[in-house]
C-alpha cells in the first residue's frame, strides 16, 4: 500500500484526498454533499468525482484503505445516522462505509464522526504526536470532540460516545439543536460567540466596531477582528466564552485527565483571546489534584486538509 484515501463530508462540500504514508496529500478534489435525491447518487457522483484522482495514482490497487469523517458518522456501524444538515441522511442511517467499499472493488472503508477523525489526524500527523491521552475539541458551527485514552479512540457502546458538545453548561440556557437547552455548543462554537456578542450589543450601550455591522450577521470573525482591534465589548465576549469552555474543560479532565486539550476550527483561530481565558476558567475550577498539568494548544493542521488527513488515518477496524 502506497496511499490512503481521506473523505471530509461535510454538510455542504465533501472534500476527498489521497495521502501518502508520511501524511502529504497528493492528489484532492471536492464536490457538493447537497443535491442529491438518495445516498446512492451521492456515493455515484462522489465515486466519479474520486475516480480521476486515484488514477493519476496508478489506480485504486495503490490504495490501502479509506477513511470517512462525517456527522453522526458511526464507527461500530459504518453509517451516518440521522443527520440533520445531510438530506440524504436526515431520516435514517446510511451504510456509507459498505457503500463506498463495494463501489471501490472491496476497499476497506472505515468511517466516524468528524471530531474523532480530527482527533486521529492529531495523533497521527499533528501536535498530539506521541500522546496517549488528550481531548480534541472542534469549535465551528457546533462543538465536536473526540477523545483519546491509552492512546486509543473512546467510542462507548454503541459508537456515539464523545458528545462533549452537549454537556449542559447553562440550567435552562439557549436551546441547542439537539433539543435540550444550555448545552456548550450553544456558547462555544462560532455560532454560539456570533449569539453572545448580539446579546452584548442588546444589553448595553457601551461602544463597539460590532454595532456597525447589521443585527443578526455578526460572526465570530468579526468578533475576533474586533477584539484584536482593542474592542472592549468584543474582549468581553470572548472572556465569556472562554470562561464557559474552562469550567467545561475543568468538568471532562475528571473523567480522562487528559494530557492536553486541543483546539481545532474556525473559533480556534482566535488564539489567546480564546486560549487565555480558558486556562484562566480552567485552573480556578478544576479539582486540586489535576491543577497545573493540562496543555491547552492549538490545532498545527489547516483548513480542510486535517479533516482530509484525520479521515485519511482511519485504518481498518478488526471488529
Amino acid at each position: 500500500m502506497e496511499y490512503s484515501i481521506g473523505l471530509d463530508l461535510g454538510g455542504t462540500n465533501s472534500v476527498f484526498g489521497i495521502v501518502d504514508s508520511q501524511g502529504t496529500i497528493v492528489e484532492q478534489t471536492s464536490m457538493k454533499t447537497r443535491g442529491y435525491d438518495n445516498a446512492d447518487a451521492y456515493v455515484d457522483a462522489a465515486i466519479k468525482s474520486l475516480s480521476p484522482i486515484i488514477e493519476k495514482v496508478g489506480g485504486v490497487g495503490k490504495i490501502g484503505y479509506m477513511g470517512i469523517g462525517a456527522p453522526n458518522g458511526n464507527i461500530l456501524s459504518g453509517s451516518v445516522e440521522f443527520a440533520p444538515n445531510i438530506s440524504w441522511a436526515h431520516d435514517t442511517k446510511v451504510p456509507l462505509a459498505k457503500m463506498f467499499s463495494e463501489r471501490l472493488g472491496g476497499l476497506p472503508v472505515t468511517l466516524t464522526n468528524d471530531a474523532n477523525a480530527a482527533a486521529i489526524g492529531e495523533k497521527t500527523f499533528g501536535v498530539a504526536k506521541g500522546m496517549k491521552d488528550f481531548i480534541v475539541l472542534t469549535l465551528g458551527t457546533g462543538v465536536g470532540s473526540g477523545i483519546v485514552c491509552n492512546g486509543e479512540l473512546v467510542y462507548g457502546y454503541d459508537g456515539n460516545a464523545g458528545e462533549l458538545g452537549h454537556l449542559r453548561v447553562k440550567e435552562d440556557g439557549r436551546l441547542c439543536g439537539c433539543g435540550r437547552k444550555g448545552c456548550l455548543e450553544t456558547y462555544c462554537s462560532a455560532t454560539g460567540v456570533a449569539r453572545t456578542a448580539e446579546l452584548f450589543c442588546k444589553e448595553s450601550a457601551e461602544p463597539s466596531l460590532l454595532r456597525e455591522i447589521p443585527a443578526g450577521e455578526i460572526t465570530s470573525y468579526d468578533v475576533a477582528v474586533a477584539a484584536q482591534k482593542g474592542d472592549e465589548l468584543a474582549k468581553r465576549v470572548f472572556e465569556y466564552t472562554g470562561q464557559i469552555l474552562g469550567e467545561a474543560c475543568a468538568m471532562m479532565t475528571v473523567f480522562s485527565s487528559p494530557e492536553a486539550f486541543i483546539f481545532f476550527g474556525g473559533l480556534a483561530k482566535a488564539g489567546d483571546l480564546l486560549l487565555e481565558p480558558v486556562k484562566k476558567a480552567y485552573e480556578e475550577n478544576v479539582m486540586p489534584i489535576f491543577k497545573g498539568k493540562a496543555k491547552f494548544m492549538l490545532s498545527s493542521l489547516e483548513g480542510a486538509s486535517a479533516a482530509v488527513l484525520g479521515a485519511a488515518s482511519l485504518k481498518p477496524r478488526e471488529m
